[in-house]
């Protein structure tokens, strides 16, 4: 709006009309930018309230996430510490591993000090064998599972430290937003001595922003489940394993005790023997004292018998006739010679007999010790040091 002042003449008195005109515009003049400034005052209001009530959605927008977000955090951070005490579990189960393992290298190792023919590949190696061999699975088997919670650790870990960065922008933004909405013309007073106008950024739109936190959220979630389900998987595996190493333990100890049993039975058969085979030694010894005794008499009635016939034969000529007592020493001698005979042969199959026995003695002795020492390593060495052997729930 323009004005136009005219000069009044100078030789002439006042124009009033010119006045009155001038006057009217200046009233019109005001008018206008009373209602100016009142339609500016209500536009700025009502900016200010729209902008307000967006700011104030903003907010609640951001507070949402940022419960959201928390939300997620707390999880992956209480999932993180079961992941930390099952991966503790699993270290301790793979090292309770080694006793049980160097007490069945043990007792294979004392069990080839076995004397042959106890020195074989028997039901009780087959099982120490096993037993060997599943401990080094069970072993091989937890290191790998280690290896595994230890990646998903660091997975989580991961994904926590991009939830709290999320989260932290979050919690910035939401402070700045926040303010806005507490910020008046009296508050900016000063800030806006001090502030530049600055154009928009060319930063996301709200769907990308918004996009940006639940894809953290969703792969979150991804990462959650796929720890919940290995911590299961790793749970049912300690259990089976431990419950496969107690049955392989108990049958191992079960082969154990049938062995020691079976030694026990067989050495004290021999035993048995042996004791039934020096009473007949000593038999055998006393029975050939008798034979001897009974040579000897033998010989003392056959001396005389032998005697008596040479005494006969000093007879004259005419009276060295074949009587009856002639021909009965005749038989006598022949007799007691035949009894000393077979006497003489039992000596000496008795003598057959007690070498014979000797043998059976030694070879019984042998295997008696044999036997002791199986025993020993089985049921001694073996088994007392099995029973510090405890495998306890993984």
């Amino acid at each position: 709006m323009s004005l136009v002042v005219r000069r009044p003449q100078s030789n002439e008195g006042p124009n009033l009309v010119s006045v009155k005109e001038a006057q009217n515009r200046s009233e019109l003049f005001r008018a206008e930018i009373t209602r100016l400034i009142r339609e500016s005052e209500k536009a700025c209001k009502r900016l200010q309230e729209d902008e307000n009530q967006r700011l104030d959605q903003r907010v609640r927008d951001i507070k949402f996430l940022k419960t959201e977000l928390q939300l997620k955090l707390e999880e992956m951070m209480l999932e993180i510490d079961e992941l930390v005490a099952l991966q503790s579990r699993v270290v301790k189960a793979a090292g309770s591993c080694s006793e049980p393992l160097r007490v069945t290298l043990f007792c294979l190792d004392e069990r080839k000090k076995r004397f042959p023919p106890d020195l074989l590949t028997d039901a009780v190696d087959g099982e120490l064998l096993k037993e060997k061999e599943l401990i080094e699975g069970v072993t091989s088997l937890l290191q790998h599972i280690t290896e595994q919670i230890t990646e998903q650790i660091r997975l989580n870990r991961s994904m926590k430290h991009r939830l709290e960065q999320d989260l932290a922008e979050k919690s910035q933004a939401h402070g700045i937003d926040d303010s806005c909405t507490l910020m008046t013309k009296l508050s900016l007073h000063d800030a806006l001595k001090a502030s530049s106008s600055k154009s928009l950024s060319s930063g996301l739109t709200p769907k990308q922003w918004e996009e940006i936190s639940e894809q953290n959220m969703a792969k979150a979630e991804q990462q959650k489940t796929n720890s919940q389900s290995l911590r299961v998987l790793v749970q049912s595996l300690l259990g089976q394993a431990a419950s496969d190493l107690q049955h392989q333990v108990e049958t191992t100890g079960a082969a154990f005790q049938q062995n020691v049993q079976e030694i026990k039975n067989s050495k004290g058969k021999m035993e048995e023997q042996l004791t039934k085979i020096r009473f007949e030694f000593s038999s055998q010894q006393k029975m050939r004292d008798d034979i001897q005794v009974a040579i000897a008499e033998n010989n003392q009635f056959l001396k005389v018998a032998q005697k008596r016939l040479a005494e006969r034969h000093q007879r004259p000529g005419k009276e060295r006739c074949r009587d009856r007592a002639q021909l009965q020493l005749h038989r006598e001698v022949q007799q007691l010679t035949a009894h000393v005979d077979k006497l003489k042969e039992a000596v000496v199959q008795s003598e057959e007999e007690q070498r014979a026995l000797t043998r059976c003695q030694l070879d019984l002795e042998q295997n008696i010790k044999i036997k002791s020492n199986s025993l020993y390593i089985d049921e001694v060495t073996c088994l007392q040091q099995r029973e510090s052997v405890v495998i306890h729930d993984f």
